[in-house]
């Protein structure tokens, strides 16, 4: 059985009038179990040559629903201004923008698509899907 374990920390000196300090974990897994997710597409990076609108980065139609997964994104770009936005369903609903060095880990059920933009050319998206097979 897989397990899999993802930790935050968040600290700050000066974010606040206190110095902040938060860590916290969880295992990843399956639907309505605590049995852990056993599968994942690895760590993959794809550059883009041209500035990219709604290109589809994780297909759901590559997955089956309903079932517990969590996507990690990042943009490992070192150039401040560069953004990648995250968009989710048929609609392209933004999610979120990551500024060059952020991250996400995105709780998904593989029902939508996850698509991206780009803010500029030759930006590169770094990626991975842990799940489960059901």
């Amino acid at each position: 059985m897989a397990t899999t374990t993802a930790t935050l920390t968040v600290s700050s000196a000066d974010l606040t009038g206190d110095a902040l300090s938060l860590s916290t974990t969880a295992t990843l897994t399956k639907a309505g179990v605590t049995t852990g997710l056993d599968e994942t597409t690895g760590v993959a990076r794809k550059t883009f040559a041209t500035v990219q609108t709604a290109y589809n980065l994780i297909t759901a139609s590559d997955y089956t629903t309903p079932q517990a997964a969590k996507v990690y994104i990042k943009n490992p770009s070192a150039t401040a201004a560069e953004f990648i936005n995250i968009e989710i369903g048929a609609s392209n609903v933004v999610l979120g923008r990551l500024y060059a060095g952020d991250w996400t880990l995105l709780p998904w059920d593989g029902a939508n698509d996850i698509d991206i933009d780009t803010s500029a050319v030759n930006m590169t998206v770094e990626y991975l899907v842990i799940y489960e097979t059901v």
